[in-house]
């Protein structure tokens, strides 16, 4: 197992993290706490040491679940982290009975790494207003946590101003050879790099959809490779090949998958990848784009909405659908990200869309977006729409 540094703390971390959003789970959707105990535990034992988890994980069950399996003297073998729920915060109150409970829940008395989850420039104005900042001076004082940091999925523009806001330890960004330039993106990396935060990166292959199934047109691609490897492999050693990266998480919940995984962890160091390699990962982000329904790059340039459509959280649902063929997921993800749930905000349904045509004269890539964003409202919003809507807000801690 390779180890990277956290600048401003120096802790050793494996470049492979444990994610526990998608643990194994039984026929009735429960965690299937016998494989998933054994699984973790195998992981620690092979050099794995960052294992994170948040509140709303399988329902709620996975940090309960996690105070099970990290008995026996495993818990003090790793860091661990786990996430405020923003958009359930109503008062300051209400952060520390979330951080009291989730203590209480890993069966712990102090997070290594805790996060202020999911936020976009809205989600954080709220926090900052309700003395987020405050609270985590507290928690660091009393000890219940160690390390600050928080996770994103909102533009470029609010991934600075949070990261200026604060003398945050870490941050977790969704980073992948598809999302160059998409929430924090590239840009982002370098600028959190910039301020020696250590940056975890969550869905490096988006959530399983760079490698399966596999489209025939990418895999050809793959094949011309000198060095043969998976597509997770690739995907996971792009990330990797970036020196500002600290931690991968991966969802692991198949042992042949950490198997491989712990293989790549072993020799994906910085910078090792050649320049025939990463062009040849261009070259298949390129068919992907070619291949997916809408192609959108994730830019942003056609927001704001003058309706509040979000527009490439849409498209990137759509995308999504269209690689995996999920449509259980995909419906759900509309609900939540679209919908406004994770965010804590207000819908931006595909269906809210005017035709006023304004983010077509900004998009780059000339997508006629009110067409695409109208196959997205006939895909996502029929009459099963509410029902998924409910699901989302159970799901995400709204209800």
């Amino acid at each position: 197992m390779l180890y990277r540094k956290i600048p401003k703390n120096g802790d050793e971390l494996s470049i492979l993290g444990f994610g526990c959003m998608r643990l194994p789970v039984k026929e009735d959707g429960k965690i299937d706490e016998e494989k998933a105990t054994r699984q973790v535990r195998y992981a620690i034992d092979h050099g794995i040491n960052y294992i994170d988890t948040a509140w709303p994980y399988h329902m709620g069950e996975s940090e309960l679940f996690l105070g099970r399996a990290l008995a026996g003297g495993y818990r003090e073998k790793v860091k661990l982290a786990t996430k405020l729920p923003s958009w359930t915060i109503k008062n300051t109150d209400d952060m520390d009975r979330i951080l009291n409970s989730q203590l209480e829940r890993l069966r712990t008395d102090h997070i290594d790494y805790y996060l202020i989850h999911g936020l976009v420039g809205t989600l954080w104005d709220k926090m900052e207003k309700l003395e987020v900042l405050d609270f985590l001076d507290r928690a660091k004082a009393d000890g219940r946590i160690i390390n600050a940091g928080f996770s994103f999925h909102g533009s470029i523009e609010d991934f600075k101003q949070i990261v200026d806001a604060y003398p945050w330890v870490f941050c977790q960004i969704q980073y992948n050879y598809l999302d160059e330039k998409n929430q924090a993106g590239t840009e982002g990396l370098e600028y959190a790099a910039s301020k020696n935060l250590g940056i975890i990166v969550m869905e490096p292959l988006r959530g399983g959809k760079l490698t399966n199934p596999v489209p025939p047109e990418i895999q050809e691609i793959w094949n011309e490779a000198e060095i043969k490897r998976t597509p997770a492999e690739w995907g996971l050693r792009w990330v990797w090949n970036h020196p500002e990266v600290t931690v991968v998480l991966s969802g692991m919940n198949e042992e042949a998958h950490i198997e491989e995984n712990l293989r790549i962890a072993d020799e994906a160091y910085p910078n090792s990848l050649t320049e025939a390699e990463l062009q040849l990962v261009k070259r298949v982000e390129q068919k992907y784009r070619e291949l997916m329904k809408v192609g959108c790059t994730g830019c942003r340039y056609c927001l704001p909405c003058p309706s509040g459509v979000d527009i490439p959280g849409c498209f990137e649902i759509y995308d999504n659908f269209s690689l995996s063929g999920n449509e259980r997921e995909a419906k759900l993800m509309y609900a939540a990200k679209p919908g406004g749930i994770i965010r804590g905000d207000v819908p931006g349904y595909a269906s809210q869309c005017v035709q006023c045509g304004e983010c077509v004269e900004k998009c780059p890539q000339h997508l006629d977006i009110p067409s695409l964003l109208e196959a997205v409202a006939e895909k996502f919003e029929g009459k099963d729409h509410k029902g998924w809507r409910l699901i989302a807000k159970k799901s995400f801690g709204k209800e």
